[in-house]
């Protein structure tokens, strides 16, 4: 018995690589190249595996901790002198070139019309017996990842790259040893239990991608590193990468569906499945492919966003006297003065007296838009749509009426792109053409409030000692409290029912 102590080896050109996992206790009895602790660097996590089998005397290290090279790991009482004797033994005859060995060096294939691609995965290891087609290295460029595979059999002599590294062709892997005589016969086969493919050796930064085995996950480091963020099991993953890798589609994907699960990340109990038919005739519709996606998003915006509603009634009387005065013009030009034509023209009055309600939110940045792009919801038999009406502070009533007939049109005919229904910066959902007195709209992000206009109605209004008939528009305001206090809110929509009450204002 003999206490040696294991040190941080080489592990390339970094300095200060952080703890993020101890796999080992004082205590427990651990093999040869049994992985020890977990590393993680800027561009990689990587394994410390055991340079001998024994039992763990004391752990040096924590999970955070900042180590670098030679620093102590833990202190290791050997098993037995004979076994970590004969195990090395076989490390010189794999590695060393004999006269009866063949060093040959390995380099980047043609890999077609790219340059410099990235290293993101060494699946190897000095003294590793490999076989042909087995998986040296993984490059990554902007289109695209690609395995590069062994041409021969043989025994890894020495790796030239590590992780993060640019490589091109006819750059350097690795060097491997080919035997002359059976490289099967050596007792390379007893270091290569279910272990082998589990160590990361730390000669080069390694990526954590390692062999498939039944009990090791296969993914790049990127992967592996926001999986524990999220505190995501990538065993819960199924792969489908090449070998069983979990690739980033893969994770982005699981993220996507448990976001999408009902009250799952909320804990709240799923809808309960219903038998209907129990209690009377039914039949089953399929909601339209609009309705599908609109749903998701309205869920999102919904759980999501802490939504405020304010609401408020405008005196228009004025303003709907003038559009009755007007609207043959219009008419003529086969557009209609419609209200929501005087309702975009004084929410950008208002989006540039209180320009947080013409932002978005990203992460603990608030994004200030300097420009004005209304989304106006449309009702169309297949589901509710959004396009949106772009640079409105620079059109006129007649340009934005001709902008409106032609977007509704579209949009009934299911016929608007992707770019008319993107980018905008305010949205606003009138009913007033249906009924109702109030209602609460969704916030369509990433915009961070909604306009909802109501039917108008006549009301006493108490004017000059007396009441008198006036057009009234009820309006319902919603905005994220994370970004707008309920002071602003009161501001901007009476803000918004003083341009609306004299249009005049807007031209000061």
């Amino acid at each position: 018995m003999s206490i040696v102590n294991i040190t941080v080896p080489d592990i390339g050109n970094v300095d200060n690589v952080t703890v993020i996992e101890v796999q080992v206790a004082p205590g427990d009895t651990i093999k040869k190249e049994q992985s020890l602790v977990t590393l993680e660097s800027d561009k990689a996590s990587m394994e410390i595996p055991s340079p001998s089998a024994g039992v763990v005397k004391e752990v040096k290290v924590k999970v955070g901790d900042k180590i670098k090279q030679n620093d102590l790991i833990l202190t290791l009482e050997q098993a037995d002198q004979t076994t970590s004797q004969a195990l090395p033994k076989t490390e010189p005859e794999a590695t060393q070139v004999s006269s009866t060995a063949n060093v040959q060096v390995i380099r980047i294939p043609d890999i077609g019309n790219v340059d410099k691609v990235d290293v993101i995965e060494v699946p190897i290891k000095v003294g590793q017996s490999i076989k042909k087609n087995q998986t040296l290295a993984v490059l990554e460029s902007d289109k695209a990842s690609m395995e590069i595979p062994s041409p021969i059999e043989g025994i890894v002599h020495d790796i030239a790259i590590k992780v993060g590294d640019k490589v091109a062709q006819d750059s350097v892997i690795c060097s491997l040893t080919s035997q002359e005589q059976k490289p099967e016969a050596k007792p390379e086969q007893k270091i290569e239990p279910k272990p082998e493919p589990k160590p990361q050796p730390i000669a080069e930064p390694t990526s954590e991608a390692k062999p498939v085995s039944n009990d090791s996950i296969y993914a790049s480091p990127g992967v592996r590193r926001l999986a524990r963020e999220l505190n995501i099991d990538l065993k819960t993953i199924a792969p489908t990468g090449e070998k069983g890798r979990i690739t980033k589609d893969d994770l982005n994907n699981f993220i996507k569906n448990r976001m999408q699960s009902t009250g799952a990340s909320m804990g709240v109990e799923p809808m309960p499945v219903v038998d209907f038919s129990q209690f009377g005739p039914i039949e089953f519709q399929e909601l339209s492919r609009i309705k599908k996606l609109s749903a998701k998003f309205l869920h999102r915006n919904w759980v999501s966003i802490p939504h405020v509603t304010q609401f408020d009634e405008v005196d228009i009387t004025d303003l709907e006297e003038f559009r009755q005065q007007n609207k043959s013009k219009f008419e003529e030009r086969g557009v209609k003065l419609t209200p929501l034509v005087f309702l975009m023209k004084a929410s950008v009055a208002a989006l540039k007296a209180f320009p947080t309600f013409n932002s978005s939110l990203q992460g603990d940045q608030l994004v200030i838009k300097h420009y004005y792009h209304i989304g106006v919801a449309v009702d169309t038999p297949n589901g509710l749509v959004v396009p949106v009406v772009r640079d409105v502070n620079l059109k006129g009533f007649m340009e934005l009426a001709e902008e409106l007939k032609t977007l509704s049109t579209k949009a009934r005919a299911g016929q608007l792109t992707a770019k008319e229904m993107q980018g905008s910066t305010f949205t606003i959902s009138s009913l007033g053409g249906i009924g109702g007195s109030a209602f609460t709209p969704i916030i369509n992000a990433p915009d961070v409030a909604i306009l909802g206009a109501s039917k108008t109605h006549m009301a006493p209004v108490y004017q000059n000692g007396t009441f008198v008939p006036r057009l009234m528009l009820p309006l319902s305001l919603s905005y994220d409290h994370r970004v707008i206090d309920g002071a602003q809110g009161a501001h901007f929509i009476t803000y918004l029912g003083e341009m609306l009450g004299d249009m005049r204002q807007m031209l000061l």
